[in-house]
Protein backbone atom coordinates (compact mmCIF):
# COMPACT_ATOMS: atom_id res chain seq x y z
CA UNK A 1 0.00 0.00 0.00
CA UNK A 2 2.96 2.30 0.20
CA UNK A 3 4.11 5.02 2.41
CA UNK A 4 0.66 6.05 2.62
CA UNK A 5 -0.40 3.12 4.54
CA UNK A 6 -0.29 4.18 8.78
CA UNK A 7 -0.27 0.39 10.59
CA UNK A 8 -0.59 0.36 14.15
CA UNK A 9 -0.21 -2.61 16.31
CA UNK A 10 -2.08 -3.41 19.01
CA UNK A 11 -0.42 -3.74 22.03
CA UNK A 12 -0.26 -6.40 24.44
CA UNK A 13 -3.73 -7.40 26.32
CA UNK A 14 -5.53 -6.19 23.99
CA UNK A 15 -8.04 -9.02 22.17
CA UNK A 16 -9.46 -10.47 25.27
CA UNK A 17 -9.13 -14.31 25.09
CA UNK A 18 -9.93 -14.97 28.99
CA UNK A 19 -12.85 -18.00 29.90
CA UNK A 20 -16.07 -17.26 28.98
CA UNK A 21 -16.30 -16.41 25.01
CA UNK A 22 -18.50 -18.56 23.23
CA UNK A 23 -19.05 -17.60 19.78
CA UNK A 24 -16.98 -15.85 17.31
CA UNK A 25 -18.68 -13.19 15.52
CA UNK A 26 -16.12 -12.92 12.68
CA UNK A 27 -16.66 -13.51 9.05
CA UNK A 28 -14.12 -16.29 9.16
CA UNK A 29 -13.45 -18.27 12.96
CA UNK A 30 -9.55 -18.19 11.75
CA UNK A 31 -9.48 -14.29 11.58
CA UNK A 32 -7.33 -12.65 14.52
CA UNK A 33 -7.57 -8.55 13.97
CA UNK A 34 -4.39 -7.01 15.20
CA UNK A 35 -4.03 -3.74 14.28
CA UNK A 36 -5.92 -1.13 11.92
CA UNK A 37 -4.34 0.37 9.06
CA UNK A 38 -5.03 3.75 8.46
CA UNK A 39 -4.79 3.94 4.10
CA UNK A 40 -5.83 7.37 3.83
CA UNK A 41 -6.76 10.28 6.35
CA UNK A 42 -9.20 12.63 3.95
CA UNK A 43 -10.41 14.94 7.01
CA UNK A 44 -9.06 17.96 4.77
CA UNK A 45 -10.89 17.18 1.80
CA UNK A 46 -14.13 15.57 3.21
CA UNK A 47 -17.43 17.11 3.35
CA UNK A 48 -18.29 17.69 7.01
CA UNK A 49 -22.33 17.32 6.07
CA UNK A 50 -21.81 13.28 4.64
CA UNK A 51 -21.17 10.24 6.26
CA UNK A 52 -21.73 7.95 9.14
CA UNK A 53 -21.12 11.02 11.03
CA UNK A 54 -22.32 14.68 10.08
CA UNK A 55 -20.94 17.39 12.07
CA UNK A 56 -22.78 20.70 11.59
CA UNK A 57 -20.78 24.17 12.41
CA UNK A 58 -22.96 26.67 13.79
CA UNK A 59 -23.18 30.04 15.09
CA UNK A 60 -25.58 30.85 17.31
CA UNK A 61 -26.79 33.21 20.31
CA UNK A 62 -28.36 32.49 23.52
CA UNK A 63 -32.57 34.54 23.47
CA UNK A 64 -32.74 35.62 27.10
CA UNK A 65 -36.27 36.09 28.72
CA UNK A 66 -36.11 39.84 28.38
CA UNK A 67 -35.71 39.73 24.90
CA UNK A 68 -32.21 40.29 24.49
CA UNK A 69 -29.41 38.18 23.44
CA UNK A 70 -25.93 36.86 24.07
CA UNK A 71 -22.90 37.83 21.86
CA UNK A 72 -22.96 35.16 19.22
CA UNK A 73 -20.81 32.15 19.61
CA UNK A 74 -19.75 28.46 17.35
CA UNK A 75 -21.41 25.40 18.12
CA UNK A 76 -20.42 21.95 16.77
CA UNK A 77 -23.10 19.33 16.65
CA UNK A 78 -22.47 15.95 15.44
CA UNK A 79 -25.39 14.07 14.04
CA UNK A 80 -25.91 10.92 11.99
CA UNK A 81 -28.41 9.89 9.77
CA UNK A 82 -29.63 7.37 12.29
CA UNK A 83 -30.58 9.56 14.73
CA UNK A 84 -30.47 7.51 18.08
CA UNK A 85 -29.97 3.85 18.56
CA UNK A 86 -30.88 1.05 21.02
CA UNK A 87 -28.92 -1.52 23.26
CA UNK A 88 -29.51 -4.73 24.86
CA UNK A 89 -28.31 -6.62 28.27
CA UNK A 90 -29.23 -9.99 27.54
CA UNK A 91 -29.49 -12.19 30.50
CA UNK A 92 -30.00 -15.95 31.49
CA UNK A 93 -30.25 -17.93 34.84
CA UNK A 94 -26.59 -19.64 35.04
CA UNK A 95 -25.89 -22.36 37.11
CA UNK A 96 -24.19 -20.00 39.78
CA UNK A 97 -26.67 -17.21 39.40
CA UNK A 98 -27.48 -14.40 36.70
CA UNK A 99 -25.26 -14.13 33.90
CA UNK A 100 -24.89 -11.63 31.46
CA UNK A 101 -23.79 -11.39 27.67
CA UNK A 102 -21.32 -9.30 25.92
CA UNK A 103 -19.95 -8.98 22.74
CA UNK A 104 -16.24 -7.69 22.19
CA UNK A 105 -15.85 -5.58 18.83
CA UNK A 106 -13.36 -3.18 16.98
CA UNK A 107 -14.00 0.11 17.63
CA UNK A 108 -11.33 1.82 15.58
CA UNK A 109 -12.10 5.52 17.65
CA UNK A 110 -11.40 3.99 20.89
CA UNK A 111 -8.15 2.34 19.26
CA UNK A 112 -6.45 5.53 17.75
CA UNK A 113 -6.71 7.06 21.12
CA UNK A 114 -3.09 5.46 20.91
CA UNK A 115 -2.25 8.72 19.13
CA UNK A 116 -3.42 11.21 21.78
CA UNK A 117 -1.90 11.65 24.68
CA UNK A 118 -4.07 11.80 27.47
CA UNK A 119 -3.89 12.90 30.82
CA UNK A 120 -3.36 9.43 32.66
CA UNK A 121 -1.48 7.00 30.70
CA UNK A 122 -3.27 4.13 29.90
CA UNK A 123 -2.34 0.29 31.01
CA UNK A 124 -3.74 -0.98 27.31
CA UNK A 125 -4.98 -0.44 24.03
CA UNK A 126 -8.63 -0.86 22.95
CA UNK A 127 -8.47 -1.91 19.47
CA UNK A 128 -11.61 -3.86 21.00
CA UNK A 129 -14.31 -3.36 23.04
CA UNK A 130 -16.50 -5.23 25.61
CA UNK A 131 -20.03 -4.50 25.72
CA UNK A 132 -23.66 -5.33 24.84
CA UNK A 133 -25.93 -6.15 22.01
CA UNK A 134 -26.62 -3.10 20.11
CA UNK A 135 -27.63 -1.27 17.14
CA UNK A 136 -28.74 1.90 15.55
CA UNK A 137 -32.79 2.65 15.45
CA UNK A 138 -33.32 3.19 11.23
CA UNK A 139 -35.26 6.00 10.32
CA UNK A 140 -38.36 4.21 10.08
CA UNK A 141 -38.11 3.22 13.10
CA UNK A 142 -41.34 4.86 15.41
CA UNK A 143 -42.86 4.04 18.83
CA UNK A 144 -41.51 1.70 21.81
CA UNK A 145 -42.77 -1.36 19.94
CA UNK A 146 -40.27 -0.20 17.11
CA UNK A 147 -37.24 0.11 19.63
CA UNK A 148 -38.36 -3.53 21.03
CA UNK A 149 -38.58 -5.05 17.93
CA UNK A 150 -35.10 -3.56 16.93
CA UNK A 151 -33.79 -5.29 20.16
CA UNK A 152 -34.75 -8.59 19.50
CA UNK A 153 -33.36 -8.31 15.65
CA UNK A 154 -29.85 -7.13 16.67
CA UNK A 155 -29.86 -10.04 18.95
CA UNK A 156 -29.85 -12.21 16.35
CA UNK A 157 -27.64 -10.39 14.17
CA UNK A 158 -25.06 -9.77 16.64
CA UNK A 159 -25.48 -12.88 18.96
CA UNK A 160 -27.64 -15.49 17.15
CA UNK A 161 -30.28 -15.34 19.75
CA UNK A 162 -33.97 -15.67 18.19
CA UNK A 163 -36.28 -12.78 20.77
CA UNK A 164 -39.21 -12.08 20.19
CA UNK A 165 -39.97 -8.51 20.44
CA UNK A 166 -42.53 -9.22 23.18
CA UNK A 167 -39.73 -10.50 25.07
CA UNK A 168 -38.13 -7.22 25.15
CA UNK A 169 -38.47 -4.67 28.45
CA UNK A 170 -37.53 -1.29 28.53
CA UNK A 171 -35.26 -0.58 30.98
CA UNK A 172 -35.99 3.03 32.16
CA UNK A 173 -35.92 6.04 29.87
CA UNK A 174 -32.85 7.00 27.04
CA UNK A 175 -29.65 8.66 28.15
CA UNK A 176 -27.18 11.34 26.18
CA UNK A 177 -24.40 10.15 25.56
CA UNK A 178 -22.08 13.17 24.91
CA UNK A 179 -24.71 15.87 24.91
CA UNK A 180 -21.80 18.82 24.75
CA UNK A 181 -21.20 17.59 21.06
CA UNK A 182 -23.50 14.70 19.88
CA UNK A 183 -27.73 14.91 19.96
CA UNK A 184 -27.60 10.89 19.79
CA UNK A 185 -29.64 9.01 22.80
CA UNK A 186 -29.46 5.17 23.54
CA UNK A 187 -32.66 3.08 24.49
CA UNK A 188 -32.00 1.00 26.90
CA UNK A 189 -33.52 -2.63 26.98
CA UNK A 190 -33.41 -6.48 28.33
CA UNK A 191 -33.93 -9.90 27.69
CA UNK A 192 -34.29 -13.06 29.23
CA UNK A 193 -32.38 -16.01 27.39
CA UNK A 194 -32.52 -18.58 29.73
CA UNK A 195 -32.17 -21.91 27.75
CA UNK A 196 -32.60 -20.68 24.70
CA UNK A 197 -29.94 -21.96 22.07
CA UNK A 198 -27.52 -19.43 20.39
CA UNK A 199 -27.13 -19.31 16.66
CA UNK A 200 -24.51 -18.47 14.51
CA UNK A 201 -24.85 -14.28 14.46
CA UNK A 202 -25.62 -13.58 10.91
CA UNK A 203 -23.94 -10.01 11.25
CA UNK A 204 -24.41 -7.60 8.89
CA UNK A 205 -20.76 -8.05 6.65
CA UNK A 206 -18.84 -5.56 7.73
CA UNK A 207 -14.76 -5.67 8.42
CA UNK A 208 -15.72 -4.26 11.93
CA UNK A 209 -17.45 -7.87 12.74
CA UNK A 210 -14.09 -9.42 12.24
CA UNK A 211 -11.90 -10.74 15.23
CA UNK A 212 -15.17 -10.21 17.40
CA UNK A 213 -16.52 -13.18 19.66
CA UNK A 214 -19.20 -13.13 22.77
CA UNK A 215 -18.93 -13.59 26.38
CA UNK A 216 -21.25 -14.74 28.96
CA UNK A 217 -20.18 -13.04 32.47
CA UNK A 218 -21.58 -13.60 35.84
CA UNK A 219 -22.63 -10.98 37.89
CA UNK A 220 -19.64 -10.45 39.96
CA UNK A 221 -17.20 -10.72 37.01
CA UNK A 222 -19.21 -8.41 34.93
CA UNK A 223 -19.04 -6.14 37.79
CA UNK A 224 -15.54 -6.40 39.03
CA UNK A 225 -15.15 -5.74 35.16
CA UNK A 226 -16.58 -2.56 35.24
CA UNK A 227 -14.71 -1.85 38.76
CA UNK A 228 -11.48 -2.45 36.91
CA UNK A 229 -11.75 -0.66 33.99
CA UNK A 230 -11.18 -4.08 32.23
CA UNK A 231 -14.67 -3.00 30.41
CA UNK A 232 -15.11 0.70 30.27
CA UNK A 233 -18.82 0.86 28.66
CA UNK A 234 -21.40 3.84 30.13
CA UNK A 235 -24.04 1.53 28.54
CA UNK A 236 -23.63 -1.64 29.78
CA UNK A 237 -22.84 0.10 33.37
CA UNK A 238 -26.14 2.08 33.19
CA UNK A 239 -27.86 -1.10 31.90
CA UNK A 240 -26.79 -3.41 34.63
CA UNK A 241 -27.20 -1.11 37.62
CA UNK A 242 -31.12 -0.16 36.19
CA UNK A 243 -31.52 -3.80 35.94
CA UNK A 244 -30.48 -4.71 39.40
CA UNK A 245 -32.34 -1.15 40.92
CA UNK A 246 -35.69 -3.13 38.81
CA UNK A 247 -35.04 -6.32 40.31
CA UNK A 248 -34.21 -4.90 43.69
CA UNK A 249 -37.65 -3.33 43.81
CA UNK A 250 -39.57 -6.29 41.24
CA UNK A 251 -39.81 -4.06 38.19
CA UNK A 252 -37.86 -6.30 36.19
CA UNK A 253 -39.35 -9.78 34.69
Amino acid sequence: MGSSVKTLRAGRGTVCNAPGLVKRRSVSDSIRVTALEVVEDFSSTARCDEGFLQLRRLRVRNRRADGSHSAVYRVDVIDRPKLDAVALLVWRQGPAGLEFLTRQTLRPAAWLRREKHPVLREAREWLFCEELVAGLLEPTDAGEAAIRARAASEALEEAGLRLSPDEVHHLGPPFFVAPGIISEKIYLTHAEATGRPMEAPSGDGSPLEEGGALRWRSLDSLQQALATGELQDAKTELALGRFLAQRLGGGAR
